[in-house]
Parts: C-alpha cells; sequence; structure tokens
C-alpha cells in the first residue's frame, strides 16, 4: 500500500492501536491506554453481565463514547472523570473476562457520518427505548430514535416502586436549589415524552402549583435520598395523605444500548453485532470511518464520491483533464475499462478517521482509489495522485517504495531542486509519526531518483518501473551524474 504525502497543517495523530486516555481518578491523573480504559469501564458499568457477546456490545459503545466525548475534562487537565458523568472507572475490578472482552473488539467503533456515533447507553429501558432528544435535544444522532424493546421485557422489564412523605421530597428539592410548594398536596404528570416516560410534572400546594421537568425532579431527589429511589422517568404518581408513592420500570435515561435487554440477545443468540445493529440502527462498525453518504459524480475512467456533489463537481473535470494529460507525455497508459475512484471526505477528521493518516497528509491512493481532504482537490494534488495511480499498476513486485515514491515525485516536478540528507530507504516513507522525518524521506527518495535519471537516462529509469530496480543500484547509496543511459 502506498500512500502519498502532500504536506499541510501539522496536526497530532495517534493510530487507535496507541490511544490512551487521561483519565481523573480520586485526587490523581492516570495515563490508561484505551482497551484498559475500556476494560475498567466494563467493571464499572456491566460487571453483571451473563454472557460475553453482550459484554463485547458493551466495549464497542464504551469504546466509541469515549472516542465521541474526548477531552471532555479538557480545561481541567484530562479527558475524563471516573464516574458516571463520564464513565464510571474500577481498575481494581477489571478482570481475565472483561479483559478478553475488549481485546477481541479492539479498536472496533460505532462510525455514522464518518464520525464516531454518540454511543450512550442505560441500565434497563423497561421496554421502550427512549429518543435522544428528550434527554440530549443538541446532539444529532438520528439512530437514537424511540423503539419496542422485547428483549429487555422478556429479561423482566426492571419494575420498581418507591415511595416518601411529601417533606422528605420538598427538601431533596430545595437541597437542589428547586422550588416547591409547601405543604405539597400532590404531584401529576403534565406532559410525557414519545416513549411515554414523564417529561414535565405538577407540585401542587395549597398556595397553587409549580412546573417541574421530571428529569430534575429525578436527579434532585438522587443526589439527596440516593439512585435507587426514582430509577427512571416512566413511572405512575399514587397521591395519598401521608406518603407519593411512584410506581415504575426501567432504570436511567432509556437511550442507546439497554444492558438487560443485550444481555437477554446474548442469552438467545444473538452475537455483538446484531445488539449494536439493534441498539444503534444506521451506524457501521469498524476500525475506521465508515457510513459517508456518497454520491458518486461521473463514470467510466474517472468517478468522484462526495459528500456535498455541488462543492464538488469541478473536481471531476479537472481529474479527467490531468489523466489525460498524463497519459499523453507519459510511456504508460491507466487500465482500459478501468475506473479512477476519487473519494473527497466532508472534512479532516473524516478523513483522518477513514484513512488512519495524520493531518499533515494530504491524501492517500491504495491502487485506484485516491483519498483526499476537501482542502487537497487541488490541481497539483490530483496530478500528483494520479501519477501515482499510473505507477502503481505498472510497478514490479517488490519494487521499493522509495523509488515508486521517488519516481511519482520526480514527475509531479521535474525542477525541483532536492537535497538528499542520509541514507535513502523505506523507513521514513512507511512511518506516520513524525513530519519532518516523513518530509525529508520524501526529498530523499525524489533526489535519490533524479541523480538515477541524470546517470542512466529517464527511458531506462521509468522502465525499472516495470522491470525492477537492478541489483546493484538497490544496494549503492549514491549515483553520480553521467550521460550515458543503460
Amino acid at each position: 500500500m502506498i500512500r502519498a504525502l502532500a504536506f499541510l497543517l501539522a496536526l497530532t495523530f495517534v493510530c487507535h492501536g496507541q490511544v490512551t486516555y487521561k483519565v481523573r481518578i480520586a485526587d490523581r491523573i492516570v495515563t490508561l491506554p484505551a482497551e484498559q480504559y475500556v476494560a475498567a469501564v466494563l467493571a464499572g458499568e456491566s460487571s453483571v453481565f451473563q454472557n460475553d457477546e453482550a459484554l463485547k456490545a458493551m466495549a464497542v459503545a464504551a469504546r466509541t463514547y469515549a472516542a465521541n466525548l474526548r477531552g471532555r475534562h479538557a480545561r481541567e487537565g484530562f479527558d475524563f472523570c471516573s464516574t458516571t458523568h463520564c464513565q464510571r472507572l474500577d481498575l481494581n475490578g477489571i478482570t481475565e473476562r472483561l479483559t478478553r472482552a475488549a481485546q477481541e473488539t479492539a479498536g472496533e467503533l460505532l462510525w455514522f457520518d464518518g464520525k464516531p456515533a454518540f454511543t450512550v447507553y442505560t441500565r434497563s429501558c423497561g421496554g421502550e427505548a427512549e429518543d435522544v432528544r428528550a434527554v440530549w435535544p443538541e446532539v444529532p444522532a438520528p439512530y437514537l430514535l424511540v423503539h419496542a424493546d422485547p428483549y429487555c421485557l422478556r429479561a423482566g422489564g426492571e419494575k420498581w416502586a418507591w415511595a416518601a412523605s411529601p417533606e422528605r421530597i420538598v427538601d431533596a428539592l430545595r437541597i437542589s436549589h428547586l422550588q416547591a410548594p409547601a405543604p405539597l398536596r400532590r404531584i401529576d404528570v403534565v406532559s410525557r415524552t414519545q416513549s411515554g416516560r414523564n417529561k414535565t410534572l405538577s407540585l401542587a400546594g395549597d398556595n397553587g402549583r409549580t412546573l417541574i421537568s421530571a428529569s430534575s425532579f429525578r436527579f434532585a431527589l438522587g443526589r439527596t435520598l440516593g439512585w435507587n429511589t426514582l430509577r427512571s422517568e416512566r413511572y405512575e404518581i399514587e397521591n395519598n395523605p401521608d406518603r407519593i408513592v411512584f410506581h415504575g420500570s426501567g432504570e436511567g435515561h432509556g437511550v442507546g444500548l439497554c444492558q438487560r435487554g443485550a444481555d437477554e440477545m446474548a442469552s438467545e443468540g444473538r452475537n455483538y453485532r446484531d445488539i449494536l445493529a439493534f441498539y444503534y440502527p444506521g451506524t457501521a462498525l469498524g476500525k475506521t470511518a465508515t457510513g459517508f453518504p456518497w454520491t458518486r459524480l461521473g463514470g467510466e475512467g474517472v468517478a468522484i464520491f462526495t459528500t456535498e456533489p455541488d462543492r464538488d463537481r469541478n473536481v471531476l473535470m479537472m481529474a479527467k483533464a490531468i489523466k489525460s494529460d498524463i497519459e499523453q507525455q507519459l510511456p504508460w497508459r491507466f487500465s482500459p475499462g478501468s475506473t479512477v475512484a476519487i473519494y473527497i471526505y466532508p472534512n479532516l477528521d473524516a478523513f483522518r478517521n477513514a484513512t488512519g493518516e495524520p493531518g499533515w497528509v494530504a491524501a492517500r491512493t491504495v491502487g485506484k482509489r485516491i483519498d483526499l481532504q476537501p482542502a487537497a482537490s487541488s490541481r497539483e494534488t490530483l496530478h500528483h495522485e494520479l501519477l501515482h495511480v499510473l505507477v502503481e499498476s505498472h510497478a514490479a513486485p517488490g519494487l521499493p517504495v522509495w523509488f515508486r515514491e521517488g519516481v511519482v515525485e520526480w514527475l509531479a516536478d521535474r525542477n525541483r531542486d532536492a537535497t538528499p540528507r542520509g541514507r535513502v530507504d523505506d523507513t521514513g516513507i512507511r512511518q506516520r509519526t513524525n513530519r519532518a522525518q516523513a518530509e525529508q524521506a520524501y526529498q530523499n527518495a525524489q533526489a535519490r531518483v533524479s541523480a538515477l535519471i541524470a546517470r542512466y537516462g529517464e527511458p531506462a529509469v521509468l522502465g525499472w518501473v516495470a522491470r525492477g530496480v537492478p541489483e546493484e543500484v538497490r544496494n549503492s547509496t549514491a549515483s553520480s551524474p553521467q550521460t550515458n543511459s543503460r
């Protein structure tokens, strides 16, 4: 696989296998490798799961959630806290089973429109998943909609009841700085969400009533009286003079993966992919970004795939013209009947997530496919990448990477003065962690090919693309200019 580089802004990039998170645990900040972080979340959030496939689904959900919300506490100097505000961690609770669930799905994320999805989860939905807009109205996640969950119901549905005196409820609300009439006489449901959960409550007293959101009401009681009081917003209210009784089902906000339902799905023989597809419909599972709404422009010869066709229509005509010019200038031809596919990503993050390239790489070419950052669809970059397609289609097996890249660099700009520094090999070109090293490696490759052409002549050196580089050239580190050709 050849990756052609055009150097843009220097941006930090860490491939999936090397991701780490800074987590605040108690009064210290620790750095955890991604999969250790995932295993710790499994220990904190889902250690009671009975089925391994459900654990693997949770591992993907937890990993994707972290990728989506990384840096949530950036202003405080870390990525995540270790509480349920982010994801609850239990480093001491990590077992071999939890580690295995993380490792067997290592690097896998759920994607939507080329970005990690918003993969929230809940302990029990009570048989009906909630719409994300009811809880997080600002989050665009069309894959988190209201839907029935028969698996949660078959697992028991998590029925519960809780009662407290009116005075105790009023005290809890006031501790959270929420208004409540005193004495409190009754609580009634004013409105519900599409899934049937309570949205707005009325608290009535002798001197009128107060409206309050059901979520604020639940969190106020939970913070003061314990989270085993009102376990969800899915309940009915029984008003009595000396106590108010809540009869409910479910536990948590109800959005996304239902842990009780997921465990039941696994017990019925469903694998983790089935579970994720059920709770996050419309997302795509993979280690690199996928799920883009591509529009195809063009046909045979060159095709553009874009999410913004109006913006990128001119790229198609430009690419066709460049392809024709290249064939007229070089002794090679593009494969007849084949199509060069050019994918223009909607933004830098989408390009990085899909290709695994750092931000300073403008484009990547593999075979007859070219992946571009949106800012890289210039004539210069297209010319460079189409040269890669042509060279790769004629390259001999085992042709050194430095030679392939050097030929393309030289063909793209024959007049550029490249000064070599150090030995020419494939190492610097292949690595993706040091921009300066990569730039120098490409410069060295271009300078070496330029020197070879000066010594052996252009026809001979370009002929090596298909025949292979002679052994004496492979083993030499420098070539002195000479007018004769081979």
